[in-house]
């Protein structure tokens, strides 16, 4: 990701459309090339579960043990718009799927569709508000990378593409490994164990960026990741593998992921003129996760 940041940089891309983009996009990579293989490998819920699970993950532990080690303070009006955007994406999801419980071709290229439109939004905003005061533009012009040349750059991604190409098959495979000697279903390995293991990067980012005071990129990271999430990685299932799924998706699954994420709006007041995620309410997030784990494996809902 910071070789593709950097080449990009180097291209004369601003830093705060490669934030936008670029880390938003890098950050939901493995679970792009975990679906795929797992579509390809004919087990498309596996792949449907890491797209709904790894929102939900993001959101309530990502952000939830972020904030409980720091508390988060957002000033940013670029994510106070795009936070509605995101609310958005998710019910045009769920709209897709609940009508017949099924996510076919149509449906998948719709979504691609959508992923499209979006990055051209964010690309928009981004250079609308390039040379403004936002608290996003500063954080992520000292987290773009300067002086690092070209051939530099492209060799850091090339060998970043290829660590996360071999992780994610690895992933894949021990995930179907697990589900098949446990006799659980894939849907639920790739809500819990598939979900945890492709949003570590944003777990990684997210804490970092606290640490440094960037907290407009901790959330940040979420709320774009968690938009490719949504149109990306759920179409690729659709597009390669179509057909129906589980009815607990859109029962008990997507109604978590809308609450975890109302949830997150009204505790964090929006992230409004002074909007804030305190610990308390990282505790809360970090608890409505260990629930839903809960629910999952015990049963509930299912």
């Amino acid at each position: 990701m910071l070789g593709a940041a950097a080449l990009a940089r180097n291209l004369g891309v601003s830093p705060l459309v490669i934030g936008l983009t670029i880390v938003g996009f890098g950050t939901s990579a493995p679970e792009m090339l975990v679906s795929s293989m797992a579509s390809f490998s004919g087990n498309p819920g596996l792949g449907i579960g890491n797209a709904i699970g790894s929102n939900i993950t993001n959101v309530a532990l990502v952000l939830g043990v972020t904030s409980l080690l720091r508390p988060l303070r957002v000033h940013s009006k670029i994510l106070r718009r795009e936070l509605p955007v995101l609310l958005l994406t998710m019910v045009a999801a769920y709209v897709l799927m609940w009508h017949d419980n099924r996510l076919d071709l149509v449906d998948g290229l719709m979504l691609l569709g959508g992923m499209f439109l979006m990055v051209g939004w964010v690309v928009r905003e981004g250079l609308a508000e390039s040379g403004s005061d936002d608290a996003l533009v500063d954080e992520f012009a000292e987290e773009v990378p300067l002086g690092m040349s070209s051939l530099v750059a492209i060799g850091w991604f090339a060998l970043g593409l290829l660590a996360l190409l071999g992780g994610s098959k690895l992933l894949v495979w021990g995930a179907v490994e697990v589900a098949t000697y446990f006799g659980v279903p894939e849907l639920i390995i790739g809500l819990t164990i598939v979900a945890i293991g492709t949003s570590l990067p944003e777990l990684a980012a997210s804490i970092t960026a606290a640490m440094r005071g960037e907290d407009d990129i901790a959330v940040g990271n979420i709320v774009g990741s968690n938009m490719f999430n949504l149109l990306g990685v759920l179409a690729l299932p659709g597009v390669i593998a179509p057909g129906p799924f589980e009815d607990a998706v859109v029962e008990r699954d997507f109604p978590a992921m809308f609450l975890v994420t109302i949830g997150l709006l009204v505790m964090a007041r929006g992230f409004g003129e002074r909007g804030r995620l305190d610990r308390i309410e990282g505790g809360v997030l970090t608890l409505c996760f260990v629930g839903y784990l809960a629910m999952l494996f015990f049963g509930v809902g299912s």
